[in-house]
């Protein structure tokens, strides 16, 4: 073999007219991804559990067989595509004669913010940090958890607001990343405190080292009250 072949690195040793099944075979995988997604209907489109996207990687992997590898034939790609489309129908008649079997396929929302507070368990579960969940925050014009009284994370993985009334607020610990936000065990001037780990507000006297009543952490940092931006 020599090293920067062209005719090995472009074609190898098929015929150039081997370039024109490869563009029918990309056509026949195009259209057959096509008619299974129009056939499996809008819910396929709208979003994507991880039923679906097991279902959409094997499409992906046998459109990629089918297009580039001539000793793969057309029949059974097409068995295969029928298949999946018979069990993606099958899976989602299912889904909708059983609550409990939905709820296995697709996952159920996650509660994560109830009451300007953490859900804390939530978290043990939900493959998502305090991190995220507060940058998702931020770019939904969130200041602090006390403007919010409750937050979704959803089967599709987007986060669900749901805000107090602006006369029901109430002080909150701030959503900025934590180099952006005080931190303190001992308290620098009496106020009120939010637990860093749950969010759970606390008047503090100054000079005091205090453990949160709701969770037992003892890292505060200062309680925001402003209001929602709209």
């Amino acid at each position: 073999m020599s090293p920067f072949d062209i005719q090995r690195m472009l074609i190898d040793e098929f015929p150039f007219a081997f370039l024109l099944e490869v563009g029918f075979r990309a056509t026949f995988a195009f259209l057959a991804v096509f008619l299974f997604l129009k056939s499996s209907g809008r819910r396929g489109i709208r979003q994507l559990s991880l039923f679906e996207l097991v279902v959409i990687l094997t499409l992906g992997s046998a459109a990629g067989d089918v297009s580039f590898y001539h000793d793969v034939p057309l029949l059974p790609v097409a068995v295969v595509f029928s298949t999946l489309l018979l069990l993606y129908r099958v899976t989602v008649f299912a889904m909708t004669k059983s609550k409990k079997f939905e709820s296995w396929i697709d996952g159920i929302p996650v509660t994560v913010i109830s009451n300007g507070l953490y859900e804390i368990k939530a978290f043990d579960t939900l493959n998502m940090s305090y991190s995220e969940l507060l940058m998702e925050l931020r770019q939904q014009g969130v200041e602090h958890l006390g403007q919010v009284r409750l937050a979704l994370v959803e089967t599709d993985g987007d986060v669900s607001l749901y805000f107090y009334e602006e006369e029901d607020l109430r002080p909150g610990l701030s959503v900025l990343p934590q180099e952006h936000r005080s931190e303190f065990k001992k308290i620098p001037a009496s106020a009120i405190y939010c637990c860093v780990k749950c969010g759970a507000a606390q008047s503090i006297d100054k000079e005091r080292e205090a453990r949160c009543l709701r969770c037992d952490h003892d890292v505060w940092s200062a309680a925001l009250s402003t209001r929602r931006c709209r």
